[in-house]
């Protein structure tokens, strides 16, 4: 499984650079194409709520920061 990021930046929050270093930390790889991040799972399938806890994780990194994300896995 993948999780896939989208993120859309403000002029008045952090940087895409900062951005950057803060979602490779994270384990993201950063991607060209429909998204600008992607997560690669280690298991075939991941339940509902390790999607939710993760999802919870990206918010709370990217906290105060005035991005937006949009987040998909597959």
């Amino acid at each position: 499984m993948k999780t896939y990021l989208q993120i859309l930046v403000n002029s008045e929050g952090s940087s895409p650079s900062e951005i950057k270093s803060i979602l490779l930390n994270m384990g993201f790889k950063a991607t060209k194409g429909n998204y600008d991040f992607v997560y690669g799972w280690n298991e075939e399938s991941v339940s509902i709520e390790e999607l939710v806890w993760f999802a919870d994780k990206v918010h709370s990194a990217l906290k105060d920061s005035k991005v937006y994300f949009s987040i998909e896995t597959i």
